[in-house]
């Protein structure tokens, strides 16, 4: 049976690139957000036609992408939420928060410098971790049952 993991959060790193290379060979399926910023920023207006206003703008694209991340959260076993370390995703919180009340096994990726900022989101999660290499360890424990090494 396939595990369905979505990788949701921080878009300016390879992360999950290196949590899918650390699951090679699992039976598992990869979702995420659009990790274009300006696609994702610019797909409301781009499908919906222009808006004068900046407020507008955002609100079409949060709104089209809301469809792909709800229904993405839906269809998975384990949301990985991440935080990174130089920019604020407050859509990455939204979507914790979402996974924690669809029920969703939710495992939380920052550093320790979020540790108290992340307490509640944290407080959600089955797993926190500090690491990407760590995060594909869980999965590959949570299909397998083997532990790493």
């Amino acid at each position: 049976m396939t595990l369905k993991v979505y990788l949701s959060g921080e878009i300016h790193t390879d992360w999950r690139e290196e949590i899918i290379a650390g699951c090679a060979g699992l039976d598992m399926a990869f979702s995420a957000p659009v990790t274009d910023h300006a696609a994702s920023d610019d797909c409301g207006v781009a499908i919906l036609g222009p808006e004068d206003s900046k407020f507008w703008h955002d609100h079409k694209g949060a709104k089209l992408n809301a469809i792909r991340t709800r229904r993405s959260i839906e269809q998975a076993d384990v949301v990985v939420v991440r935080f990174g370390e130089k920019y604020k995703q407050w859509n990455a919180a939204f979507d914790a928060g979402m996974a924690a009340a669809l029920g969703k096994s939710l495992i939380v990726l920052h550093g320790a410098e979020h540790q108290h900022a992340l307490k509640e989101v944290d407080a959600a999660a089955l797993a926190v971790a500090e690491r990407p290499e760590q995060v594909a360890q869980m999965l590959r424990y949570v299909l397998e049952g083997r532990l790493p090494g």
